[in-house]
């Protein structure tokens, strides 16, 4: 089973694709149609490598991730484990989130030294102009600044391409407090960023951003 997607980097100002009615598909994977599961994988397999990369910054655990996630999801379809009809995404996305918990969690007590630059490097294109560089690399250390809460809010709602519906569903949270949370995370991303900057480049961070708010 390969559903290892291609890096790459989310449109931070899209809302996303709407979500599809995925019943019958999810039926019929479980029923071992090859093609049904592919359709999932298509749909779902770059949004959470996106988000465990987000948050880990390492590719590779990134893709072993994704890898478990899928296996977990396969199983629970076969085996007759799922039974969140209608809630699919809230639930693919809640199991994503705490792998990537668990592992931030084993890293914790054996840290291992990453290539950082390596990592940072690949998705740029080649073709990128040095102020697009130097504001995701202001981006990368400003998210990496922000509390857990902030930016797991942000991940998923950008690189998980969650709507607010179905955050409150995972979160179990109120969407007017999600919508609050996201703007209050997104000041605060906006402010870390700012620092240093002035001029035709502030305002360009704050363009970008707002967008992001949408």
């Amino acid at each position: 089973m390969n559903v290892v997607p291609g890096s790459g980097q989310p449109d931070l100002h899209g809302d996303g694709p709407s979500s599809p009615d995925l019943t019958p598909v999810l039926l019929a994977a479980s029923k071992g149609d090859e093609k049904a599961w592919r359709r999932i994988v298509d749909l779902y397999a770059r949004r959470v490598f996106a988000l465990a990369q987000s948050r880990l910054r390492n590719p590779e655990v990134a893709e072993e991730i994704t890898q478990s996630v899928f296996a977990t999801l396969a199983a629970k379809l076969v085996g007759g484990g799922y039974t969140e009809q209608g809630k699919f995404e809230p639930w693919l996305f809640r199991i994503a989130t705490n792998r990537i918990r668990d592992e931030q969690r084993r890293t914790r007590r054996h840290p291992v030294t990453h290539d950082a630059e390596a990592v940072d490097r690949a998705p740029a294109r080649r073709d990128e102009s040095d102020q697009n560089t130097e504001q995701l690399d202001r981006l990368r250390t400003a998210m990496h600044q922000l509390a857990d809460a902030d930016r797991e809010i942000i991940e998923l709602r950008h690189h998980g391409q969650m709507s607010f519906a179905q955050l409150a569903e995972m979160l179990g949270e109120p969407i007017g407090t999600l919508l609050a949370r996201h703007h209050r995370a997104l000041a605060k991303l906006k402010s870390l960023m700012e620092m240093g900057l002035t001029g035709a480049n502030k305002n360009t961070l704050g363009s970008n951003l707002g967008r992001a708010e949408a």
